[in-house]
Formats: structure tokens, sequence, C-alpha cells
């Protein structure tokens, strides 16, 4: 998880309560800013998804930078102990 997903849920949290007290208040234009944040934060978190997924997939893309590891010949190692 990303820093973009992180704020964007902060965000969405925060216009959720901030319209909320807007509507209990009666506030219309504190709902406005709550609703305008927690679209904010929306779009914030699915920018860190889009963001996350492409790490991912360029992640699974690109080779193994270890070389791969080769198991001990057997008929080697019984060849010698004779």
């Amino acid at each position: 998880m990303n820093k973009d997903r992180i704020k964007g849920k902060v965000k969405d949290v925060a216009g959720r309560v901030e319209r909320q007290a807007g509507e209990w208040t009666s506030d219309s234009k504190t709902q406005a800013e709550g609703i305008a944040k927690q679209l904010e934060g929306k779009v914030q978190n699915a920018w860190g998804k889009v963001k996350d997924a492409t790490r991912k997939e360029s992640d699974k893309a690109q080779p193994s930078s270890k070389p791969p590891q080769s198991a001990p010949d057997i008929t080697d190692s019984e060849e010698e102990s004779h």
C-alpha cells in the first residue's frame, strides 16, 4: 500500500465527517466542502490503487535478479566418495 492510498482514505473519512457535520448543522457550505474533500480522497485512493497494480505487474514482468540455483549433482559426489 502506498502513500496515496493512505492519504486518500484519510481525506475520504475527513470529508465524510465534515459532510455529516454540515448535515447536522444545516450548513450547506460545510456539506459541500465535505463532499468535495470526500471525492478528492476517493480519487487519490483510486490513483494509489492504480500505482500499486502497475508496480505489481511490473514486478511480475521483470525476471528475477537472482541466478537460478542448481542442485548438487549426486553422481559427482558418489564418485568422489569411492
